[in-house]
């Protein structure tokens, strides 16, 4: 019966046996075949036609059944014995898991067997242990008691949750009964050793109370703290009497003797009572710190009271000596016992603070100390009366004002040519020393609303200083007073030098300017350290942009003085060239005088303003750029104020424009020993200016007939789309009126028509004019440029 249901079974497992071809991978290298029945691709016909390969080996087809069937039959064995195996396993397995059920109760019985006599050993350990505990209180075995309570305490921990038993919550109410005994028992044994109005016993402490200590460590956090608070309110209480508020040294000229009695009294604490607490509860800190809350109320409540006998020096010197304390504290002590951050700490990383000490209100603390924990725990009772140094610096500051002033009036501008010329001047520097000195003191004194205050006095001498100092001592332009008259022409033409500033007077502007910046730059640093001193949340209050601004526009009048100076230098020199006489002009010869003045008054004044701004090269070159911007406009106007012109009179200033253009390009280096290419915004400008005055000319010199090239020409050389400018060319031609209208009426009708090669709108073309009598006329001039050069 069994074979049947064996064979049964094997012939299921031949139906449904389907191997994926990794589990099939997977046998072939557990059980390598060479076998072909053991092939996943076998094929019957290939096998039978291997086995019968000819007709005459179907002879032993018989022979070749019975192996088949043999091998079919011992594979049925093994598949036999496989499928009783399993059977057996199954068996097994069951006598396995009750045998296992057995040890996992005797696991059980073991486990609760062991709880059983720990728990045993616990409570005798805690029965004999509250025996003991009070045995030893009632004869004040506080050295015993600390080590015993302890360990009772954690006993009774594990009976936590057995409270429900009379016995064990009996034993728990014992325990605390013993440790209520304990606490009454210790605090009296002190107060009895610290009576709390008589003087301190003599001697040091007994080893009872050193004992008391270790008990009350275990004991309710209550005790401990009462124990604290008793000792130290005994320990100060001969503080409160010295330095009552009606007592002379209670004042603040006598705040060192409230620092030197904490000193005598820590070191006497030290002496007799160190070793009475455990090194845990920092009792000389708390000692300390208790000293500076008594402190600090009691400075208000004087302060308050003696308001209007404060003064700066004395408010200054009470806060030195207690930033000093506090200092002094922070290096003794790691600030443990403070519940409080302090709101304020100081910043040693600040730059400000890096050189001159002498400028500190504190002394050098510890370096590796990033912070001092105790810094503003007595100084914040001055903050309330910070408002007198407040007061002080405004009047300190004013009178550093005036000072700047009158030594600027006694010892004089800078003078060209000495160390001073043009170098900042030396007053600023004074000012921005003390405005960090002041800003290091506020910040040590606070950094609340007070430095608010401070910031707005910054503001006001800053202006004070630009109104005063800066723009109060540059010179009046001389083209703002000056008149131009037929004199002036006549010297002008003669060779004499036009009203302009002198050479100490360029040098005092360049000055100014190199001051302006210097305190621009300093300002903008200035308002970043002042965000780093203030609290954040006053962070927005503080903005010095108004006084930035203030200072460049001292810059911009500095500059534009410079440029109104050799501007007017030069309009007599151009208004002499709009009175010549172009058209009768016969031959085309050197440049003309009004040129040599023109490069006379540059060479004079650009040098001298180089050296002096040698050290704001930039500013320089926005004077560069600002005469070149004003001078070629002025110079075209002029151009359009020659008229009528002649043919060698346009061919002459022709060669005056260019060898101006030459002059300007090389103006930012021109008198220097060391060439410096131009920068390239600049060069643009004049060659782009310059240029135009060329065009001008050159149309002027081109024949105006036949009237459509003349117009073609004019639009593509100039681009200028303004009859009024077209007007002016014809003037300068010297046309009659009647000839212009027709002029001005073929321009209107030319002007939208795109120039050739232009592709794109007017623009500015620099190619030369395309009739043959105009080009040969160029090439005689350029020759004749070359030749004069």
């Amino acid at each position: 019966m069994m074979e049947e249901e064996e064979f049964e079974l094997t012939e299921d497992l031949e139906a449904i046996l389907h191997l994926t071809p990794e589990v099939q991978l997977a046998i072939e290298q557990v059980f390598p075949s060479q076998d072909p029945l053991d092939r996943t691709d076998f094929n019957a016909v290939e096998y039978i036609n291997t086995l019968f390969p000819t007709e005459q080996s179907l002879a032993n087809i018989d022979d070749v059944v019975n192996k088949i069937r043999l091998k079919i039959r011992r594979l049925d064995d093994n598949i036999r014995t496989v499928v009783r195996g399993q059977t057996n396993v199954g068996q097994d397995g069951r006598q396995v898991k009750e045998i296992t059920r057995d040890i996992k109760q005797l696991d059980h019985a073991k486990r609760h067997l062991t709880t059983s006599i720990t728990t045993l050993n616990h409570l005798h350990m805690l029965a004999g242990g509250v025996d003991s505990l009070e045995a030893m209180t009632r004869k004040r075995q506080y050295g015993e008691v600390a080590n015993l309570l302890q360990g009772v305490v954690n006993v009774l921990e594990h009976f936590h949750k057995y409270m429900g038993i009379p016995q064990i919550r009996q034993l728990s109410e014992r325990v605390k009964a013993a440790q209520s005994e304990l606490g009454t028992q210790i605090l009296a044994d002190f107060e009895e050793a610290f009576p709390a109005q008589g003087s301190k016993r003599a001697g040091g402490p007994s080893n009872v109370l050193r004992d008391a200590c270790l008990v009350a460590n275990v004991l309710d956090p209550r005790i401990k703290q009462e124990i604290i608070k008793k000792f130290i309110r005994q320990h100060l209480s001969e503080y409160l009497v010295l330095f009552q508020e009606n007592q002379d040294v209670a004042w603040l000229d006598k705040i060192d003797r409230r620092y030197a009695w904490i000193k005598r009294q820590l070191l006497d604490y030290e002496e007799k009572y160190g070793r009475m607490f455990p090194e845990e509860w920092c009792m000389t800190e708390r000692i300390a710190v208790e000293f500076c809350h008594i402190t600090k109320a009691e400075l208000a409540k004087v302060m308050r009271t003696r308001a209007k006998e404060i003064e700066v020096k004395l408010l200054l010197f009470a806060i030195q000596r207690t930033t000093n304390f506090e200092g002094l504290l922070a290096k003794r002590f790691t600030g443990c016992t403070l519940t409080d951050t302090p709101e304020s700490p100081l910043d040693p990383t600040n730059p400000f603070l890096e050189d001159d000490q002498t400028v500190l209100l504190l002394q050098p603390r510890k370096p590796k100390a990033p912070d001092n924990p105790f810094h503003g725990i007595i100084s914040k009772c001055f903050e309330p009366h910070l408002y007198v140094y407040i007061e002080s610096q405004d009047k300190n500051l004013g009178e550093l004002i005036e000072r700047f002033v009158a030594d600027f009036r006694a010892q004089g501008p800078p003078k060209a040519g000495t160390e001073e010329g043009g170098a900042v001047l030396p007053s600023c520097a004074d000012l921005f020393v003390y405005y960090k000195k002041c800003m290091v003191q506020c910040s040590q004194l606070s950094t609340g609303e007070p430095m608010i205050a401070l910031t707005t006095i910054f503001q006001k001498f800053l202006r004070e200083y630009a109104w005063k100092i800066l723009s109060g001592n540059l010179p009046k332009s001389s083209s703002n007073t000056g008149v131009l008259t037929i004199t002036s022409l006549l010297k002008e033409k003669e060779g004499y030098e036009a009203s302009k500033f002198t050479v100490d007077e360029l040098c005092l502007i360049c000055s100014i300017l190199s001051t302006a910046e210097y305190c621009l730059a300093t300002t903008q640093q200035l308002e970043e350290k002042l965000k780093e001193k203030v609290d954040k949340v006053l962070t927005e209050r503080i903005n010095l942009t108004g006084e930035m601004d203030t200072f460049s526009t001292v810059i911009s009048n500095s500059i534009q003085l410079l440029v109104q100076d050799l501007d007017a230098a030069c309009d007599p020199a151009l208004t002499a060239m709009s009175k010549m006489p172009w058209q009768s002009v016969e031959h085309v010869g050197d440049q003309s005088p009004y040129v040599t003045s023109i490069i006379m008054h540059i060479k004079q004044n650009v040098p001298i303003i180089r050296d002096n701004l040698a050290s704001t090269r930039k500013y320089f070159t926005q004077f560069c750029i600002k005469f070149t911007n004003s001078f070629i406009p002025k110079f075209i106007n002029h151009l359009f104020r020659c008229k009528p012109i002649s043919m060698v009179g346009a061919e002459q200033l022709l060669l005056d424009t260019h060898s101006l253009k030459t002059v300007l390009l090389d103006l930012p280096s021109i008198g220097s020993q060391v060439l410096r290419k131009a920068p390239a915004s600049y060069t643009k400008i004049v060659v782009k200016g310059m240029t135009r005055a060329e065009m001008i000319l050159k149309v002027v010199m081109a024949p105006h007939e036949p009237p459509v090239v003349f117009v073609d020409n004019y639009i593509k050389l100039l681009a200028d789309g303004n009859p009024e400018t077209f007007q002016k060319i014809l003037d300068m031609k010297g046309l009659k009126r009647s000839e212009q209208s027709s002029m001005l009426e073929l321009f209107r009708q030319r002007l939208p028509t795109p120039p050739s090669g232009n592709d794109g709108g007017p623009s500015l073309s620099f190619s030369a004019p395309t009739p043959e009598q105009e080009s040969s006329r160029i090439r005689k001039l350029e020759k004749l440029i070359k030749k004069r050069l």
